[in-house]
């Protein structure tokens, strides 16, 4: 899911399908549009279980979800885009794809994962095993 960023033709909170397999693009594809994400434009990735804090991004969460049991995994994208302007995109990964998309993203960006806090390192070290 598209939590939010600075990408505005497609909304937030849209569920949609993300493409790593392209060498030069990562892909996310909704009903409501497509996000492109030019690796060598990857300025930093986060991962976290918080909506992304450093991106830049104005994100609206609903108070109910902070308190909810249930764990969610987010990994924040600072980018420039093809016309080099600075964006931000937050995506909500199931749980068992996170180790795999974050990795692709490190090894086709060049940047290594920063972590929103030790939990989220612990977590996301837990999900590789």
């Amino acid at each position: 899911m598209y939590v939010g960023g600075t990408v505005t033709h497609v909304p937030e909170k849209t569920e949609g399908k993300l493409d790593l397999s392209s060498d030069a693009i990562m892909l996310f594809t909704a009903k409501a549009g497509t996000i492109s994400i030019p690796y060598k434009g990857v300025t930093s990735i986060e991962y976290g279980q918080k909506a992304g804090r450093r991106v830049g991004v104005a994100l609206a969460v609903s108070p109910v979800a902070l308190f909810s049991k249930k764990r969610k995994h987010y990994v924040s994208i600072a980018f420039q885009d093809e016309q080099g302007n600075k964006q931000g995109a937050v995506f909500e990964l199931a749980k068992g794809v996170v180790h795999s998309v974050v990795t692709s993203l490190e090894a086709r960006s060049g940047k290594k994962v920063e972590f929103e806090s030790d939990e989220a390192k612990k977590q996301f070290e837990k999900g590789a095993k």
